[in-house]
């Protein structure tokens, strides 16, 4: 199991703090490992995860989920970056049985962005779902959006409220 962190030295406000914690996170268990990568001298590793921006986490577990965390957990969202390790590790969705065979049936490649801010209650629930389902389905990937740290996103989706999930990067759709 490890985090996949995604950073560089300049122009990122927040990649020490996001390092920082991806590293304190892995150190508290041997069995959570951490690699760190540079977001512009990295190419191959950055295309390989699919990763856009930074701070960035990757959650990988037996393989890559899809799981990623853009901006730094914290908050409530600190909640969610455990319980993504939880998971991922698991291997296991934990998701109903109707929905593992509605995500067993798709056909094209589903991309959820779940817009979050660190002082969002119900937050969480959404990103774990999000998360569930990228665990279950490979024709899923999640990414969790720290909304304060990606104000163009914001605008570009017309985020005016959160936990607001952006679907295959359809303007203004939200589940």
């Amino acid at each position: 199991m490890k985090l996949v962190v995604f950073t560089q030295e300049f122009e990122c406000a927040h990649c020490r703090e996001n390092t920082s914690l991806a590293k304190e996170v892995a150190s508290l268990s041997d069995r959570l490992d951490i690699e760190v990568h540079d977001f512009v001298l990295d190419k191959e590793v950055v295309e390989r995860y699919g990763v856009d921006k930074i701070p960035a986490i990757a959650v990988e577990g037996e393989k890559d989920y899809g799981v990623r965390f853009y901006g730094v957990p914290a908050g409530y969202e600190f909640s969610s970056f455990i319980e993504a390790i939880k998971s991922v590790s698991a291997g296991e969705s934990g998701l109903a049985l109707k929905t593992k065979e509605t995500l067993a049936g798709l056909k094209d490649p589903l991309h959820l962005q779940v817009f979050v801010t660190p002082t969002c209650p119900y937050c969480p629930m959404a990103v774990q779902l999000a998360h569930r389902m990228a665990i279950e389905s490979d024709m899923v990937r999640a990414d969790v959006v720290e909304s304060s740290e990606f104000p163009h996103l914001v605008h570009k989706y017309n985020v005016f409220g959160v936990p607001k999930t952006v679907v295959n990067e359809v303007r203004g759709s939200a589940a």
